[in-house]
């Protein structure tokens, strides 16, 4: 890897870098850049208006090959600003800001509305982005606008009303989120604290924590027609239930295998390629739907180079 200023942009950029996720796995970025200011990240656009922006890599794979796309990390000074009013309870968060981070701001600022997002690693830009969220809630049930840039450089702001925040879906995908403001409800912080750690207890306890994954690999489908012992039409059913269901867990893939403790994870070990994650997550997708007749679709981010 080596790393240079633009000829005619003020931003570094290194060629040839690793790509961090939380799989360890993956090709590298041909061009890397972390922008330190406003003008930085628009000298990004200007020189490939189709980046792809890197989070905190944990819901991510990224092909072996690569990507020929400028990647992007917004984990610099300039996007990890908080501001934080406990008496209004207005929360105002950079894009690279750590989504724990703000989670225990907030509930050290006895400030309700995120504390069952605990467990989910991520920045505040892509919890925005894929509307990240489990069994506790989403991060859309308390967000009032976003801001960021369109890839023409010209600054948007969208308003709560403006986002179609749905399961794992926001719409702003082709935004590069910079800050995001949140409204949360004054509550006791002990009592945060207490539920924070029931969420955080809940998720090690079923969740293969310290293992090299990604999270959950696929979307909880909804059922298109009533299915015998899983549930109706209309329902929306737990994509790691029907993969245990299916004899999926402990199935491997060169370096890559289902996990043992819950069947949404996969992980990998050692000399595990991204081609055997994604051929154990097609194998898996058709065995389930050889079993129930359902499609389920990924949840991680896969990143490839265009055929």
């Amino acid at each position: 890897m080596s790393v240079a200023t633009h000829p005619e942009h003020g931003v570094r950029i290194a060629t040839n870098a690793p790509i961090p996720t939380w799989f360890g796995i993956g090709g590298r970025a041909e061009r890397f850049a972390a922008p330190r200011s406003h003008e930085e990240l628009l000298d990004c656009v200007r020189i490939d208006p189709s980046l792809r922006i890197l989070g905190d890599g944990a819901n991510l794979l990224v092909d072996d090959q690569g990507v020929p796309e400028l990647v992007v990390s917004l984990k610099t000074p300039a996007w990890e600003r908080v501001h934080i009013d406990a008496r209004t309870g207005r929360v105002v968060a950079g894009a690279g800001v750590s989504l724990p981070r703000l989670i225990k701001s907030t509930i050290d600022a006895g400030l309700s509305g995120l504390e069952g997002l605990g467990g989910i690693p991520a920045t505040i830009g892509g919890a925005l982005v894929m509307n990240a969220g489990g069994r506790f809630g989403q991060i859309g049930d308390v967000v009032q606008s976003v801001r960021g840039v369109d890839r023409t450089g010209l600054d948007a702001v969208r308003d709560r009303r403006e986002i179609p925040f749905e399961y794992r879906k926001s719409g702003l995908g082709a935004m590069i989120v910079t800050e995001a403001e949140f409204l949360l409800a004054p509550a006791n912080t002990e009592k945060l604290r207490a539920f924070h750690r029931e969420v955080m207890a809940y998720k090690a306890e079923s969740q293969p924590l310290n293992a090299d994954s990604a999270g959950c690999v696929f979307k909880n489908p909804t059922l298109h027609a009533d299915v015998e012992g899983i549930g109706p039409k209309g329902a929306r059913v737990s994509a790691g239930m029907l993969i245990d269901r299916a004899g999926c867990k402990g199935m491997a893939e060169g370096g890559a295998s289902v996990s043992e403790r819950h069947g949404n994870f996969i992980v990998t070990s050692r000399g595990c390629s991204a081609a055997s994650v994604i051929t154990l997550m097609d194998r898996v997708a058709a065995r389930v739907l050889d079993t129930f007749g359902i499609r389920i679709e990924p949840e991680i981010v896969i990143w490839r180079r265009e055929p």
